[in-house]
Parts: C-alpha cells; structure tokens; sequence
C-alpha cells in the first residue's frame, strides 16, 4: 500500500515531461481497451493449469467471434481438484469452465459437479479418448490434451545387440533385452516407473492392458489372470536386472529418461517423448529412437490406455451455454492446432494428429497416429469415483514388490483386496 501511495504521490506531483508521460500512458491504455475485442456482457471464468491457457490472440479472436469474454484463472494441478470441491461444497462454481483430469471423472461424476456437454458422432469418432470422460453413456469433459502409452526403442542399440526388426511382441522385447544386457550395451536396457506414486499404477494397469487386453472385470473388480501376469513379468524384468534399481524410489519422469539419456533400450510412456526424443537439448541420442505399436502377448496389443486431460463446465456455473460455447471453441480442430503450437499440446482429435504428422510439424511420429487408434478405456463402466484410493492400493504394493517385500501373488492379493473392498464386492 505504501508503494502504491508513493506512486500516486509522484505522479501527481511531478510536471512537465513526467507529467506528459502520464497522459501518454493514459491515453494508450485507453486505445488499448478501445481495440480490445467487444462482447454483449457475457463473461465466463476459465480455471486450468499453466500450460492449458491458449494465447491473448486466441482468446481475443474468440470473444471476437462469440461476444463472450473469458477470464483465464491460471491454477496449479494440484489445486485445481480441492478449490472445485470447496466451491461445489457451498453450492458455487470456482469457475465456468474447469480442468478434469482422467483420474477426476468418476469423482467429480459422483459428486455431481459436471454439466453433459453434448457431443456429435463425428466428433466420438475423431476423439476416442471421449470414451475416458463418459460415463453411462454421457459425456462430462472435452479432452484437449491427448496422453496415451506407445513404445519406444533404441534402433543403434537393437542393431549393436544383432536385433534388426522392432519388436512386436513382449517375449521379443525380453529377449532383445536379454541380448543388449548379454553385449554390455547398456547396464539397464528396460525403464519403467517403479516408485509408489500414480505412475507405477498406469504402468502396471497399460501392461495388463497391453499383454491381455483386460485389467478390470464387468463389476470393477480387478482381473486376476491380466493382472498378476503383469506382475509377474514386471517382476522378472526387475529380479533379472533388466531395470535400474534406482527407479524403485524415483519419479515416473526420471524412469522416462533414461530412455532420452541413452541408458535404456526399451520402454513404453507418454506421447510427449515422440517431441522429446527429437530435442537435443531434452535428448542426447536424437535420431537413434522410434516410436512403436505397444507390443502384445502374440502380436501387437490391440489397444492402448489413455491418459488425456479435458475440460468440462461446473454444474454451478450461471454461464452454462456460453461455458460450453468455449468448451466447443477449445476442443476444436482449429483450435486444437494452435495448442500444439502454442503449448505443445497434442491434439485428442485424431484428424488434426494426422494432419500435424503430415505436414511435417510433428516429426519422428513413427507409430503415434497408428496407437492413437488403438485408444481405449480399461475401465468398463468409466473411471470409479473411488480411484485414488485403488491407486494408492496399487501402487503401494507394485512398489513392495519390486523391493523385494512381496511376491507377484502376494502384491495381487493384497490390491486386489482393497480393490475388491471399494468396488462393494
């Protein structure tokens, strides 16, 4: 407030060119407003994380269009969560249009905090990870950001270890492993999140998902025969010494760059490393990975498991239409390229991916658009409202097996006891 006081105090106190300084900047703050984008009154409130916010020349070209102006409120991931539960607690919406994050769905479905946002079939279609924010048959979000598990490799260590075919299958990434630890090309040729945090619990549910195109049963208990499988060779990679051991208490990020970092052969993560992998300033191998199909059992896998974020509108909200009038802007194929533009944000609508890839603004694609067909959801009736809680289950006891604290069998029975217990069986 001082500093305020001070510099109202000068401003008015100083004359000549200090003085006209002050009308100049008067005068252009005033232009300023004047060449701004008009709207009819109609104003809705945007809350997403930093890297969601399109560009002032977006937003300005869509008040431009819809008469409605938007008020971006730039909010940390990790809050985003807690301030729409204290809103919705008192019957308010901490604003229009909210983040949804996959994990959030089911929740924030059973608490009654989402609109439906209606969706055309020619958008289902062009958008399957619509599939992740569905739940009896209505759609709550509009993913923006797509996020879905594809394999990569290391070309120059498969060809030093003999392996000239990419592998297709998980029994031919064990034995490719096998050979590349065998020469001493790497110490470590798998990486996988093993830490008891969210990222060991996709990593095992996308390779249930991938080796036995199942993870959960009809009623959201867990599949054991999908379920301990996987555990059973995440098991064997780690007691074999085909991973780090120091992943076991690392991030899901650094097991992710060890890829990048030319210390790992094989590994299967996020869609955003298909960029990374050709940055050299993020990746010291450039030119040496490629992104593949997720291997299966026999072939293959026939599927793959998104994570995508999304948008949705608060149930509270009074700007409902104009709300979902941004939603529909947001998620558009237009507006989808000048995301990824902007914010590197890869498109869930599958025509834009193509034509991104095609024209050459996405490089080293390799399989990206091939897996981004293959999206679907692991969970048979949508994301359960009690999800953090399993994923505390899960990851919990990945992580107990891989320090060597519990069997395969022992790690299944225990989630799959808690799993058993939220899913009211």
């Amino acid at each position: 407030m001082k500093k305020k006081l001070l510099s109202v105090l000068l401003c008015t106190a100083l004359i000549g060119t200090l003085a006209v300084g002050c009308g100049s900047d008067k005068k252009a703050e005033e232009n300023k407003k004047e060449d701004a984008p008009k709207s009819d009154g109609k104003e809705i409130t945007v809350m997403v994380p930093e890297w969601a916010v399109p560009s002032d020349e977006m937003l300005d070209a869509f008040t431009e269009e819809s008469s409605i102006n938007v008020v971006m409120n730039v909010v940390s991931w990790d809050d985003i969560r807690d301030k729409v539960a204290i809103a919705a607690s008192g019957g308010a919406a901490a604003a229009d249009v909210i983040e949804v994050d996959w994990s959030w769905v089911g929740e924030m479905n059973s608490a009654g905090w989402l609109e439906e946002i209606e969706m055309t079939d020619e958008d289902k279609a062009d958008m399957p990870t619509l599939e992740t924010f569905s739940i009896d048959g209505k759609v709550l979000a509009v993913p923006y950001a797509n996020d879905y598990r594809i394999a990569y490799y290391n070309k120059e260590h498969f060809k030093q270890a003999g392996i000239e075919k990419a592998p297709e299958t998980w029994d031919e990434v064990y034995d490719a492993l096998k050979k590349i630890k065998d020469a001493g090309i790497v110490e470590y040729p798998y990486t996988m999140p093993m830490n008891a945090d969210e990222s060991a619990t996709t990593s095992m549910m996308w390779m249930a998902y991938s080796r036995s195109g199942q993870v959960f049963n009809e009623d959201g208990t867990l599949n054991q025969d999908a379920v301990l499988d996987a555990l059973t060779f995440e098991k064997k990679l780690v007691d074999e010494g085909f991973t780090d051991p120091a992943l076991k208490t690392a991030s899901g990020m650094d097991a992710y760059r060890k890829l990048t970092a030319g210390e790992a052969s094989f590994m299967v993560g996020p869609t955003k490393f298909v960029g990374i992998s050709s940055n050299e300033e993020e990746c010291s191998v450039v030119g040496q990975i490629e992104a593949i199909l997720l291997p299966g059992k026999d072939a293959a896998s026939k599927k793959t498991m998104p994570l995508p974020e999304a948008v949705g509108v608060t149930k509270f909200s009074e700007n409902k239409d104009a709300a979902k009038e941004f939603v529909k802007w947001y998620t558009s194929a237009e507006t989808q390229k000048e995301l990824y533009q902007a914010n590197s944000s890869i498109p869930t609508r599958n025509s834009v991916l193509a034509d991104l890839i095609d024209d050459g603004t996405i490089q080293n694609a390799g399989a990206m658009l091939d897996e981004a067909k293959l999206i679907q959801s692991p969970f048979p009736n949508g994301i359960p409202d009690y999800y953090s809680e399993m994923s505390n289950a899960i990851y919990n006891n990945v992580n107990k097996m891989v320090l060597g604290e519990a069997s395969a069998q022992e790690a299944f029975d225990a989630m799959n006891k808690k799993v058993t217990e939220l899913a009211g069986k």
